[in-house]
């Protein structure tokens, strides 16, 4: 990784590679949870640069030696971010664009630079204080989630998203073989691998941000697909809120490959 020009200082880049950040193997600590972000007052109007949440978690100690264990960090997916600014000299945003969102036909998907959402949209709650519902959506400033997770759709185009994907469609063979080799984490039978996450045969993700919570996945032996959306971000019951829906349907639909099959006392996240 030091061979590219991020315009941050990472400590002990020389021994991480692009590889671990996907495989979130980095050791790497979470920008998410650093004392400066802790101490931000953060309002929509919020503009920070990635940069500056990947020096926060860089002057925390890794959680250990690149490519010893996983954990999932944001911190990854930031870097990853730079590396693709760095390498295209062109935004985030305008690639993902071109080479993901216009070739497939993702009409209802973007990568926001504004908090405008287009109408209609599903606002996203949380309990307060007083355990009454408030609506906490848009919340967060979207240049504080960037390449981590700052990106707007719907479950028509997500559906479309990750059978494509999983499928092979966006890939070019090599790549489309690393993909799929992906990595136990030591918890279950949960696998990760390239930014994608693996559990009995079924493939995708989960993503979340105060409101909302989501779980994509497909499973190719058969072509099926679930998709579940929900207006709220909830770790309990484990392994999240959205994971739950899925888990539920999935030893359903294929109760001979059950996902989230979970080490006692672990979160599968």
């Amino acid at each position: 990784m030091s061979r590219f020009s991020l315009g941050v200082t990472i400590p002990n880049a020389q021994n991480i590679t692009v590889r671990e950040l996907c495989d979130m193997r980095s050791g790497l600590f979470e920008g998410y949870d650093t004392p400066q972000f802790d101490k931000m007052d953060f309002k929509a109007t919020t503009h920070l640069d990635s940069r500056e949440i990947i020096r926060w978690a860089v002057a925390q100690k890794p959680y250990f030696p690149p490519n010893k264990e996983y954990k999932y960090t944001n911190t990854n997916y930031l870097i990853l971010g730079v590396i693709i600014e760095s390498l295209t000299h062109d935004t985030v945003k305008n690639q993902i664009t071109k080479r993901l969102i216009e070739p497939f036909g993702l009409t209802h998907t973007s990568y926001p630079t504004t908090q405008a959402m287009p109408d209609p949209w599903a606002h996203g709650y949380a309990l307060d204080k007083q355990k009454n519902w408030e609506d906490v959506s848009n919340t967060i400033p979207v240049s504080l989630m960037g390449s981590a997770g700052c990106m707007i759709s719907d479950m028509a185009d997500i559906r479309t998203w990750i059978m494509a994907y999983v499928g092979g469609k966006v890939s070019k063979p090599a790549t489309y073989k690393q993909l799929m080799n992906v990595i136990p984490t030591g918890d279950g039978n949960l696998a990760f691998g390239l930014a994608l996450g693996e559990s009995a045969g079924w493939y995708g993700y989960t993503g979340g941000l105060p409101g909302y919570n989501t779980a994509d996945y497909y499973f190719p032996a058969n072509h099926t697909f679930v998709v579940a959306w929900v207006p709220l971000q909830a770790h309990d019951p484990q392994p999240g809120v959205a994971n739950t829906i899925f888990h539920d349907i999935a030893r359903i639909m294929t109760p001979n490959n059950v996902p989230f099959q979970m080490t006692a006392g672990k979160s599968g996240l």
